[in-house]
Formats: C-alpha cells, structure tokens, sequence
C-alpha cells in the first residue's frame, strides 16, 4: 500500500508539471564541445590541393581514417583539413563539412536525440581510435561531432605557419534559424559580431561551449532563403567557406610565406586590420576556399560590437608565428 501511495505521488508530481529528481537524472546531458575539429573541402584537383596544404601552409599529410578516397591535412595533433574528390554535378559548392571535438560522442549523440534532433543509429569508430557521427544543421549543412584518438597524430616533419585552426566560418540565411541548433541546443556562446558597413551585420561569431574556438555566420540572403544565390560566382562563396589559422605575428608569418616562396602562384590579399581589430591575412586554396590567417588578439578596438568572450590563445609549445 506504501509502494501504491508514493507512486500515485509521483504521478500528481508529474501531471501537475513537477518532473522527479530521478526522471532528471536520467535525461542525457551535454557532454563537453571544446573546439573546432575540422572543415571538409571537395576538390577536383588533389595534387594542387596537395601543394598548397603541404608545402605552401605547412600541414601534415596523413590518411583518411574515414574515407579511403579522402586526404587530411593536420593542423595539430587533432584539427584537420579533410580534401574529397568532387562529385559529379556537385556546382559550385565546395564546402562538405564542419566538425566539432567533443569529449563523448556516444553521450552527445543521446543528447541531441533528446532534444529531438535527427541522429544516426549509433556512433562510428576510426580506424584510429576515434569516434563520430554525422546530423545536418537547420540549414542543411553536414556536421560532425568527433571523439579523437587517444593519442593523436604526430606532427614530427611538419611546419605549419598557424598550429591552430581557431575559427571556421560557412554561408548562413538566417541567423534565428542556425541559433534554435548552436545556441539553443548546443549551447554555443556570443563572441563577436560586425558588418563591412556601420549598422549592419556581416558576421556573427560563437565560441564553442566549453573552448574558445569559434564558428562565424557568414550572413548572406537569397530570395529562397536558402541553398546558393544563383548569380554567386565560386570565388565569393569561397570568401565565405573557410578556416582560420592563428597566428601570434603577422609580419613575421607573412615574411616567411614570401621569403620561403609559399605564396608563388596563389592567390592572397593583405595583411590588414579587420574590422574585428585583428591583423588578419588571406590566402586561397585551388578550389578558391579561403584561408584566414589571424592573430589571437585585436590591436585596436573592433567595430561594431565588443568581444563579449575570452581570445583564445597560442598552443603552449607555439613558435613566434
């Protein structure tokens, strides 16, 4: 009969909005999102890809863990540059995919669906120890949540000019949209916005939940409101697909690109100061994706908006650059 009574109890609790502590503790919670894992390019020109990711910014070229037919190219130990072939029809869209580092794919994939956000069946294991799985965005853009390797890749023979991928930015419509899944439910945070114009709002930065990597909205409008302007040429989308390396000195990371012939035959511009306050320099890969080279601290005061998180800063074993 005291069995019976307690759970007519809990039954009340619970009809009238009162959730118990129990039920609580059952429901999944977010693990950890530290950081940027990766961005992922499609390319029909791997040896080019090759040149550029190797020999003229210093990543390591490693194997595809995930796909036989891709190439990654390693910023640090964990965050890469993942190179696919390009498919056949695929436009001008050269942008596959962004990639979070979380602390427990298997939990945060219970998390997501949860919150009722479409998830694969179960996580999938790398040949390296790894872990993933893969959901799209509101806006339809392929993400995936990586658990690395216990230990992760040795960056012995590579030099690279930034050995941290910092930031990455992707075409977004609807800034409202993309926030009911990064801030809503991710639990992203507000780093920093601006616009090229005063009044109006190009960019809007989010740092990770529990780092200071960032993703940044790179706002656009199309009459659908979605997918790619029609009269968009490759170029500007490849302004706005891209990952940014951080940098501790311009002037002397942009020295070296040019003393070292790293520049030869790619396209750049810069170094300047960003509206963010930044010193800031881009160079672009064969397939037109930018790469953003920055420092980790604003030099002036930005326009705009105030950063309203912590800078992230330099790997502890960071050479000058």
């Amino acid at each position: 009969m005291k069995r019976l009574t307690c759970l007519a109890a809990a039954l009340v609790l619970t009809s009238a909005g009162f959730i118990p502590a129990q039920a609580q503790m059952q429901r999944p919670r977010r693990p950890p999102i530290i950081g940027v894992s990766h961005i992922s390019f499609y390319s029909s020109h791997p040896l080019q890809a090759r040149h550029f990711y190797v020999h003229d910014i210093g990543l390591k070229k490693m194997p595809d863990p995930e796909n036989p037919s891709g190439t990654r190219y390693y910023v640090d130990s964990d965050q890469f540059v993942e190179i696919l072939p390009l498919p056949a029809g695929q436009g001008i869209n050269r942008l596959a995919q962004i990639g979070f580092l979380t602390a427990n794919a298997r939990q945060l994939r219970l998390y997501l669906k949860s919150r009722g956000v479409k998830v694969p069946a179960h996580v999938t294991r790398g040949s390296d120890g790894s872990y993933w799985f893969n959901v799209l965005d509101p806006e339809g853009n392929h993400v995936q949540f990586v658990q690395p390797p216990p230990h992760g890749v040795s960056m012995a023979g590579a030099d690279p000019i930034g050995r941290h991928m910092i930031h990455f930015g992707f075409m977004v419509h609807s800034r409202a949209k993309e926030d009911t899944f990064y801030r809503a439910i991710l639990g992203f945070r507000p780093y920093w916005y601006g616009g090229m114009k005063a009044g109006k709002t190009d960019w809007v930065s989010q740092q990770v939940p529990n780092g200071h990597d960032w993703i940044e909205y790179m706002l656009t409008s199309a009459p659908s409101g979605s997918g790619i302007p029609a009269h968009m040429p490759m170029r500007q989308l490849g302004v706005l697909d891209h990952f940014s390396l951080g940098i501790v000195n311009m002037e002397h990371a942009v020295t070296t690109l040019s003393k070292e012939d790293r520049l030869k035959g790619n396209r750049y511009n810069g170094p300047q100061i960003g509206r963010d306050g930044k010193w800031q320099f881009n160079v672009y890969a064969p397939n037109d994706a930018r790469v953003e080279m920055m420092e980790y601290k604003p030099v002036e005061k930005p326009c705009c908006s105030p950063f309203t998180a912590a800078n992230p800063t330099p790997p502890k074993s960071y050479s000058s650059r």
